[in-house]
């Protein structure tokens, strides 16, 4: 396993022009800040450098602009429950899905507790979380779903309606002119969040920068090799001027949203063969129109259409960024071969190498359907995406809205026990036998489960530590360790300290 000595490296610049640092973030999103703000609150002594090929934080998928700001709890996500084969409603997923985002706002209540980000809410403000369903099928699995959910003390203070009256309070906007030809029903939970990703980003990397973590912009890392020792060579490209540096680091977290495939096929570990990505872009509707802005305040979403990848499910949701409130609807996918939003479209075919060749034929076979849908998607017209929105607000006006396209997502592509080419949804950590390695895969609900998942890979990657850490891992995110759902006392007062800390107990100006 990977081993820190007492004493740290300190970066340090060596006669030949490495510079030797305890541990390297590749990629400068919400992955990597949350690492660095963990370690530097369980080892402030480790030095830390960050690289990244971009001109500041948060510009590709963390950006705000370039996600929904969904700080997914399962409170609206339908694809985050399913009917089992006897009748019954499978919770399983969006209790985890939840509790994961319980962590995350316990460890930003902690920082904001702590002085190391301030001003709350600038990147998390209380929105309701909605599920909208049409038609009788889908009105008697949110039924289901609510009974299951609204029982369960995660959920709490959840409420459901098909009364088109009731209805209209909660969502104006998506009621006006709605014909009444076929049953309707919604939950609505208050406890829903809107998280500015981008802006969170921002200030964490501010106050990794004030505990002396270097971090370098416009830096490409553009190989890495293991060296005797154990440590990472990395090779490092200014593009600005076209020279290449060198740095060594005994730990490297490849946190570069879809580019972190690439970089970690260069590494060389075993873990990382067999693994291919699948490109999907995202395009949203927006509309910053106050008179129609105004009429709606919720994450309203509904069930995706069939044949649709789960990131695809249908979303009206309200948005706030930089102190100015928006409408977001979509995500209408598309496809590229790039696998970040700025990046190369070679993307897809360099990644494509003899280990997962076969893994990536089996794929493209098994989901021909799914490429057949993305195409459709990318030759919609702006009208044609005008009259799906128009299923959830029927007076939607052309004018009032454009068309934004936002971050690159790459899903992860694997043999599974579900068979060979299985395209995944969700994130993975890939980590090294060793722990000296560790890279991010996948896409949703990442973001909003950040803390979660790289709680995961400091566990992976520094056992050795973890009896050590647990003290204070527990003072920053007091169920650290424990099921909420196993320990449902802790629940409310969870709720309500973050809920003070974070600015969620104070209605929105």
């Amino acid at each position: 396993m990977l081993s820190f000595k007492s004493q740290c490296i300190r970066t340090v610049n060596m006669s030949d022009g490495q510079t030797k640092t305890d541990v390297i973030l590749i990629g400068a999103g919400i992955m990597s800040a949350t690492l660095g703000a963990l370690l530097k609150e369980l080892v402030p002594e480790w030095s830390i450098t960050v690289f990244e090929r971009r001109g500041s934080a948060g510009e590709e998928s963390s950006g705000e602009w370039n996600n929904a700001g969904t700080g997914h709890s399962s409170l609206c996500e339908l694809n985050y429950t399913s009917e089992k084969p006897d009748g019954t409603m499978d919770i399983r997923k969006a209790i985890k899905v939840n509790e994961e985002f319980q962590v995350s706002k316990q460890f930003w209540s902690h920082l904001v507790n702590s002085g190391l980000i301030h001003r709350p809410r600038e990147f998390i403000v209380p929105v309701p979380h909605m599920s909208f369903v049409q038609g009788p099928k889908d009105v008697a699995f949110l039924r289901k779903r609510y009974q299951a959910m609204a029982a369960h003390p995660l959920f709490a203070g959840m409420e459901y309606s098909e009364d088109p009256v009731k209805l209209a309070e909660w969502i104006p906007l998506m009621m006006k002119s709605r014909a009444s030809g076929q049953p309707i029903a919604a939950t609505r939970s208050t406890a829903g969040t809107d998280v500015n990703f981008g802006a969170l980003t921002r200030m964490l990397f501010d106050h990794l920068q004030s505990r002396d973590v270097a971090i370098h912009y416009n830096r490409q890392v553009e190989d890495l090799r293991r060296s005797s020792d154990g440590s990472w060579d990395l090779k490092v490209r200014n593009p600005d001027n076209g020279t290449s540096e060198r740095h060594q680091a005994k730990f490297v977290f490849i946190g570069g949203g879809g580019g972190s495939l690439h970089l970690l096929q260069k590494s060389g570990i075993p873990e990382g063969k067999g693994i291919g990505g699948f490109p999907v872009s995202g395009l949203f509707m927006v509309c910053q129109n106050p008179e129609v802005v105004q009429q709606h305040h919720a994450k309203v979403y509904g069930q995706a259409p069939v044949g649709a990848p789960p990131m695809s499910v249908p979303h009206l949701d309200t948005r706030f960024i930089e102190n100015k409130e928006s409408l977001l609807f979509g995500p209408f996918a598309g496809f590229t071969p790039k696998f970040l939003k700025f990046g190369s479209n070679l993307d897809l075919i360099a990644s494509v190498k003899p280990h997962n060749l076969l893994t990536m034929l089996a794929a493209g076979v098994k989901n021909a359907s799914l490429t057949a849908y993305l195409i459709k998607q990318v030759m919609l017209s702006k009208e044609q995406r005008m009259e799906s929105l128009r299923e959830f607000v029927p007076e939607a006006r052309s004018e009032d809205w454009r068309l934004m396209v936002a971050g690159q997502r790459v899903q992860i592509i694997k043999d599974t026990a579900a068979g060979k080419g299985t395209l995944q949804f969700g994130t993975e950590v890939i980590s090294a036998a060793d722990g000296s390695v560790a890279a991010l895969l996948g896409a949703s609900p990442g973001a909003s489960t950040a803390v979660s998942i790289m709680l995961e890979l400091i566990g992976k990657c520094f056992p050795q530590h973890m009896p050590a850490w647990e003290p204070k891992l527990t003072e920053m995110i007091p169920s650290y360790g424990l099921s909420l759902a196993e320990h449902p006392e802790l629940i409310p007062g969870i709720h309500e300290a973050t809920s003070r800390t974070l600015g969620l107990d104070q209605a929105i100006e």
